[in-house]
């Protein structure tokens, strides 16, 4: 159980079904609701402002859907997301979206209870990994890495490889667990398979086949996915890395 309250925020442009979701809300003692709203316009806004665990967000509002809201926080997005609609057919958006759970209306209250369970688990986990280390298993051995200290992330199936300078970590997570459990600050995904820590990145080379590479520090070199690129010369345009432009930083 977390050690604190939930902090959530309800979306949808239907009062009514606004007000199911945080009567069920209100039955548990843990989840403190932060704000309500109306529209997608209103999600961004109290999103941003109040940066919740949790937002419990419709899909089909008008002006600005629930994958509009998402699209548009982007790297600011640091809550968990249950995505709330009475349309089947964006399920396999949603979790690509990097949704925690799909609620398909009306549900009964025993599927929202399972959501709520899995949305602690969550929780609890981040909160365990804002101590910034991650416990790894090795030869029988279980050990302490600190988070700060990988320089890169590799998928591995259901697990994923942490690598930590000259040493490599497998942790049974899968790599999109990972990439929204991990400091969007520090962490980023550049590949399906990858994910890298920004502090370790050195340069952005150009290869023969027209497309990115990811240069590290110490000298690695990681394939820059073309639909991830936008995503990290943003980051790196926006100063994370040395303030310079990611054009300047390629050759």
């Amino acid at each position: 159980m977390p050690a604190r309250k939930i902090r959530s925020i309800v979306v949808d442009d239907e009062p009514l079904a606004r007000s199911s979701v945080i009567a069920l809300l209100r039955r548990d003692p843990q989840v403190e609701i932060v704000a309500e709203c109306g529209s997608g316009a209103d999600a961004i806004s109290a999103i941003d402002r109040l940066q919740p665990d949790l937002v419990f967000l419709d899909i089909q509002m008008p002006e600005c859907t629930g994958f509009d809201v998402l699209e548009r926080l982007g790297p600011r997005l640091a809550s968990e997301i249950v995505f709330v609609t009475a349309h089947d057919v964006y399920a396999l958006q949603a979790f690509e979206a990097g949704a925690l759970d799909y609620l398909l209306k009306p549900f009964a209250d025993e599927r929202f209870d399972v959501t709520l369970r899995r949305i602690k688990s969550r929780i609890v986990l981040r909160d365990l990994l804002t101590d910034r280390r991650l416990f790894v298993r090795n030869a029988g051995r279980i050990s302490l890495v600190r988070i700060d200290d990988i320089d890169w992330i590799e998928a591995a199936d259901y697990y994923a490889c942490l690598h930590v300078g000259a040493a490599s970590h497998l942790i049974r997570k899968t790599i999109m667990q990972l990439e929204h459990e991990l400091d969007s600050s520090t962490f980023v995904r550049i590949h399906r398979s990858s994910i890298v820590n920004i502090r370790r990145i050195e340069t952005l080379a150009l290869n023969e086949g027209g497309e990115y590479d990811v240069i590290l520090q110490d000298g690695h070199k990681l394939r820059l996915s073309r639909g991830y690129r936008q995503r990290l010369q943003a980051r790196l345009k926006n100063g994370t890395v040395g303030g310079d432009d990611p054009s300047a930083q390629s050759h």
